[in-house]
């Protein structure tokens, strides 16, 4: 079933169940589908796209968590925090720090990369291959290490 389906499945389930936190975040992702389609005019947006969109929301969450965690609006952070978990359950399995860097020094092998001037070509491909399993930051730190 495709991403945007399933989401609205599981929106009419949490009005159902009247579910606040989830029906929230399930409220953004729909409208974060719908302007994402009206942007590019195509009748469906690809897996591709859901995925970044998914991990663009979360991100924002997590960011204004920590926002509202240093201004002392723990009551805030938590809303967000809570949002982003659900939205997470959107995404593939995240792959752990170990399988992340096994990935990235495949990939570093397969363009031969040997040193910083070669990250922008190592990102590149990493960055498609391991789209939806690893966030952009971790996957960054994680060439920067094995470059270095």
């Amino acid at each position: 079933m495709k991403l945007t389906k399933q989401v609205a499945v599981d929106l009419m389930a949490a009005m159902k169940n009247q579910d606040k936190g989830k029906l929230d975040a399930l409220r953004a992702l729909k409208t974060a589908f719908i302007l994402a389609k009206s942007e590019t005019g195509a009748a469906e947006i690809s897996d591709e796209d859901e995925l970044k969109i998914v991990q663009k929301l979360i991100k924002q969450r997590r960011d204004s968590a920590a926002e509202y965690s240093a201004n002392n609006r723990q009551d805030l952070a938590d809303k967000e925090n809570g949002e982003a978990d659900v939205l997470s359950m959107y995404l593939p399995k995240q792959l752990t720090p170990e399988e992340l860097e096994t990935a990235i020094r495949a990939i570093v092998d397969e363009v031969q990369a040997t040193s910083m001037k070669d990250m922008g070509k190592v990102m590149g491909i990493a960055s498609k291959k391991l789209a939806g399993t690893a966030d952009g930051k971790s996957i960054s730190d994680v060439v920067k290490k094995i470059l270095a």
